[in-house]
């Protein structure tokens, strides 16, 4: 994946080749040479704090105790799991392209930091600390097609991840919602039936917003020559979270669901920009 070493050599190329200075150009960048704080966070820190909202909107529960799965060990995965731990959810399972880790029990803290040291520093795979972490390694198995029980799905690896089986798996074992951190995880196939069994369901266009949210925040700190403080960028980041759940709400209360508001919304703010501009009449 890219994360903000991928982002630092890519920089410094351009750099090089250019010998331009001080220009934003790439987000996502080090804090050493004009990144913003929060931006390696802000995929899953935004997906979890739209996650919030939506459970105690719709399901009228807490974060407390939820049984979270989550997909992937990247950085919007791992950036997700702290928050969740964070609002005390329960967090069982990580994965990546060779098997999934399950903590029947939950995640803990230290559990994450043996994966996160994992996959940043020593850039390996989930099954080289299964001794070191509390939960239970299987090998060639993602948290879809494992029988067991989650009240939230959070997808958070690669498109096309959750298909119909893993949907019918997910729904048999009384998942709640699906909230997507990764781009089109859920095909259409599962959509249609988290839509049919009356999931909550709130797509990437909406959950993992936060991520391209923040490099807009650090494209204006590169123009203003600044570094805002960590505190003020994670308001932003909430409250552009809290802002676009109210987009969807709105939307979807003239018939429909959150994902048709989350629709709805989108074009609606697309079409009037075009309008504005006099590109449609």
């Amino acid at each position: 994946g890219v994360g903000g070493r991928e982002i630092g050599y890519m920089y410094g190329q351009y750099k090089r080749l250019t010998n331009k200075h001080g220009e934003g150009v790439l987000t996502g960048k080090s804090l050493l040479f004009g990144g913003s704080p929060f931006r390696p966070e802000a995929t899953g820190y935004g997906l979890v704090y739209m996650t919030k909202l939506a459970v105690e909107d719709r399901l009228k529960r807490s974060m407390e105790g939820m049984r979270c799965a989550v997909s992937g060990s990247g950085n919007v995965a791992q950036f997700a799991s702290q928050k969740l731990l964070e609002f005390g959810a329960k967090i069982i399972s990580v994965s990546d392209s060779s098997g999934v880790l399950i903590f029947e029990n939950g995640m803990t803290e230290d559990d994450l930091k043996v994966i996160m040291d994992c996959k940043n520093m020593k850039r390996g795979r989930l099954s080289s600390i299964e001794d070191n972490v509390s939960g239970t390694y299987i090998a060639g198995k993602s948290p879809w097609n494992v029988d067991v029980k989650y009240d939230l799905a959070l997808p958070c690896a690669t498109q096309n991840e959750i298909d119909l089986d893993a949907a019918q798996l997910l729904v048999k074992n009384g998942v709640l919602g699906v909230l997507e951190g990764a781009n089109l995880p859920t095909n259409a196939e599962a959509q249609e039936h988290f839509r049919a069994q009356k999931v909550l369901y709130i797509p990437g266009k909406a959950s993992n917003a936060g991520g391209v949210g923040v490099s807009g925040l650090e494209m204006s700190q590169n123009a203003q020559r600044l570094t805002w403080k960590p505190e003020e960028v994670d308001q932003k980041l909430q409250d552009m979270m809290a802002n676009i759940y109210k987009l969807m709400s709105e939307e979807e209360g003239k018939g429909g669901t959150l994902e048709e508001g989350a629709n709805r919304a989108g074009f609606i703010k697309v079409a009037q920009a075009m309008k504005e501009l006099g590109w449609v009449y």
